[in-house]
């Protein structure tokens, strides 16, 4: 239920944005409004305000539609033809249709304006120790350092990290990333990626360069445990000290993590200390799917001490204009990421598979709900961007499209014959019909690979 009401909210938030930002605009400039509606299709239920507009909803929700006066779409009275879209000089015709995507990039600014505003929590970009004879072990990085900038460029947070290393290092020779240690020494580290796989860069680029995020010591003793889950049908508790795996002695959490990970549906031996006693527990792993690999896991997670965890987070907080600018810079890096990823998929550099349609979106949409505000905002800001982009393409049938017609009129001095736009049209829908396809055969495979 979380997932389709975030979904639903997702969708109608998105598309009355992007609608209502062609009828604003068409408003201003004095073009008469026919229908605004969300959806497609037969209109399940509808009302006229004062102007003649009529406000509708309609069957089909991926999407809507401002409808305007036009003579190409039927007869128009001598009276209402100043008030007709296509008797508009062409620049009012570009500033309404651009006004839809520029409306979703608002949107994002405006959310990003608030989330800066008001503090965003994050983990810190710190690093573990380098893989050996990866990149990272070459670079020199080292245990506990602070990433601050990649090729200049700000990090402040460990989803920021991730990001800028695709968005720097996709197919660059090599990527310099500033650290700090704890003392506060500042160091250039510069990452060697010849010869990298950039197939398998494009899904792990962390795993790929050897980073990984730093992980305190943690001692190896059960805290929480799942109700009704493995490790408690076994009869572990909450305080017991986990001494060895396997006849293995462990000291420290994590090994006691790779040893279950390592042996899904295969026999495991725990040892046990609960109050001076030595217990011995034997259970096998449930075997979980996790990115396309197949885990074990009992149900059980440490005990934490909060202080010590409190010292990995961090909260990306700037006062008001400088938020509001932030947000303007965010939302600008992540559109032209997005376009240039786009035209990685276009030439082949980056798979298809990275294309997600709607039970992805429906899926996340449910994820960062379920996590809370600030995550549920950050995908809409996100999801936002990727609306506004996607539309500004020079494909037929999109804004873009059109705006290519009208930059072309502008070129020429002639609007851009019916005859080639009728062709435009038909690849338009060739190549977004495509799209959807490839992008709903992602969200089936991820969905029956879980």
């Amino acid at each position: 239920m979380t997932t389709l009401l975030a979904f639903i909210f997702t969708l109608a938030l998105l598309i009355v944005v992007h609608e209502y930002g062609h009828y604003a605009v068409a408003r201003l400039c004095g073009v008469r409004v026919l229908r605004f509606s969300v959806g497609f299709g037969r209109i399940l239920a509808s009302r006229r305000d004062r102007s003649g507009t009529q406000w509708a909803l309609s069957a089909f929700p991926l999407g809507g539609y401002v409808k305007m006066l036009d003579e190409r779409e039927g007869e128009v009275p001598a009276e209402e033809l100043p008030q007709a879209f296509n008797r508009q000089g062409v620049w009012k015709r570009i500033a309404i249709v651009a006004a839809g995507p520029a409306a979703n990039l608002l949107l994002a600014v405006l959310l990003y304006w608030v989330l800066y505003a008001t503090g965003v929590p994050a983990l810190k970009p710190l690093l573990g120790e380098p893989l050996t004879d990866s990149p990272a072990a070459m670079a020199g990085f080292r245990n506990g350092e602070e990433v601050t900038r990649i090729n200049g460029e700000r990090v402040e947070s460990w989803q920021d990290l991730h990001l800028q290393l695709l968005k720097h290092g996709f197919g660059a020779a090599f990527i310099e990333l500033e650290t700090r240690d704890a003392a506060g020494n500042i160091a250039i580290r510069r990452l060697d990626l010849t010869g990298m796989d950039w197939a398998a860069f494009e899904k792990d680029p962390l795993g790929q360069l050897g980073l990984s995020r730093y992980s305190p010591p943690i001692a190896p003793v059960i805290g929480e445990l799942q109700p009704g889950g493995l490790a408690q049908r076994a009869g572990i508790a909450s305080g017991d000290v986990v001494t060895a795996v396997n006849g293995v002695a462990v000291t420290q959490w994590q090994e006691v993590v790779e040893a279950i990970r390592s042996h899904p549906g295969t026999p495991l031996t725990l040892e046990l200390q609960r109050e001076g006693a030595v217990i011995s527990v034997e259970l096998i792993p449930e075997r979980v799917n996790q990115g396309g690999q197949s885990i074990g896991r009992i149900g059980a997670a440490p005990r934490l001490d909060p202080e010590v965890f409190q010292a990995l987070q961090t909260e990306v907080r700037y006062p008001l204009f400088t938020a509001l600018w932030r947000g303007l810079q965010k939302t600008w890096e992540l559109s032209t990421f997005t376009l240039e990823m786009l035209g990685r998929m276009i030439i082949g550099q980056v798979s298809l598979q990275n294309l997600s349609g709607p039970i992805t979106i429906a899926d996340y949409a449910g994820q960062s709900a379920s996590a809370g505000v600030v995550p549920f905002i950050t995908f809409l800001a996100l999801i936002s961007i990727s609306l506004g982009v996607l539309n500004l393409l020079p494909v037929p049938i999109l804004d873009g499209g059109h705006l290519l017609y009208y930059f072309a009129e502008l070129a020429t001095g002639r609007p851009v014959p019916e005859r080639i736009q009728e062709i435009g049209q038909r690849v338009g829908i060739v190549l977004i019909g495509s799209l959807m396809f490839f992008a709903l055969y992602n969200d089936l495979f991820r969905l029956l690979s879980r």
